[in-house]
């Protein structure tokens, strides 16, 4: 039997995932991380992007985050997530749209600050795009 390590995705709405995992790899905030059990303890920023779940046996489960934060433990992963998504729950067109439409906003706005926030929602739906394309079956 191989080891495992307690993995929980939380958003501030709901728990996405809870279980055991061979390891999970997230985007950290200098670059992708990869845990497996008894892994050093660790607190870090988390980016905008996949997190990859390889549970036993094979199956893997899909999350995207909009950022948050990582607390690691030799058996524990918690992920508190600004938002969570499951990967089956993610919309490409939705999210081409809201792309679409917060580049169509930058390009007309003058306010340095709704520009600041439009940039942060154009770069959330990229991360989405992203994770959604890492969910696709490989051709």
């Amino acid at each position: 039997m191989s080891a495992t390590i307690h993995i929980d995705v939380v958003s501030a709405e709901e728990s996405i995932f809870s279980g055991e995992a061979e390891f999970v790899v997230l985007p950290g905030e200098s670059g992708e991380l990869g845990i497996y059990p008894r892994h050093t303890p660790l607190l870090t920023r988390i980016k905008p992007g996949a997190v990859r779940i390889q549970m036993p046996g094979g199956a893997e489960e899909l999350v995207f985050v909009a950022g948050g934060v990582l607390e690691v433990q030799p058996r524990l992963v918690t992920v508190l997530a600004d938002t969570a998504i499951r990967g089956t729950d993610l919309d490409e067109a939705k999210a081409n749209d809201s792309m679409r439409r917060a580049k169509e906003a930058m390009e007309k706005s003058q306010d340095k600050q709704e520009i600041a926030t439009l940039q942060a929602e154009f770069a959330m739906m990229a991360a989405q795009l992203a994770a959604i394309r890492k969910l696709r079956p490989k051709k």
